[in-house]
């Protein structure tokens, strides 16, 4: 069973490791443009902690084997979508970030997103092109793409939505 829980400041030295751990999964299979440098930054990481918004997925022993930022509300790079369109744009919607976990666990995607969507039944995510894990993840929870989306850097994602 994985337990979910707000994250503690203390605990960033954890996360930072669980996202190396999480671009290492992404290498081997083949994504190698997304999460590159020094992102997640410890920065951006920090600032989703004092936000309320960074979430860590524990397995039975309390070790933290996952983590994530789920944000309630509007995200900027969500207003304009391209060649597609969101399934409900009127409603509230919560946001699934920086999804990761320990190489060796299993079941972390699927605690997440059963546990966002607990908390608000209209769910958004966007993935690189190349992330074809979560691509696949997002589809077996329920999740339809939507269309194109460009963060504020410009880059790419392909976007989701899942509503009840």
């Amino acid at each position: 069973m994985i337990a979910i829980r707000k994250t503690q400041l203390e605990e960033i030295d954890t996360l930072m490791d669980i996202y190396e751990q999480a671009k290492r999964i992404m290498r081997k299979d083949g994504n190698l443009k997304q999460w590159t440098g020094n992102y997640p930054s410890i920065e951006i990481v920090t600032k989703d902690i004092q936000g309320g918004n960074s979430y860590v997925c524990l397995n039975d022993n309390e070790e933290i084997i996952g983590t994530f930022a789920f944000i309630l509300g509007k995200d900027p790079t969500y207003t304009l979508i391209y060649e597609g369109e969101w399934l409900e744009d009127t409603l509230p919607y919560g946001v699934i970030h920086r999804l990761a976990s320990t190489e060796d666990s299993k079941g972390i995607a699927h605690a997440c997103l059963q546990w966002c969507y607990a908390q608000i039944p209209n769910l958004r995510a966007d993935t690189h092109r190349d992330n074809r894990i979560l691509q696949h993840i997002l589809k077996k929870e329920g999740f339809q793409y939507c269309g194109i989306i460009y963060l504020a850097n410009g880059d790419e994602r392909l976007a989701y939505q899942k509503i009840e």
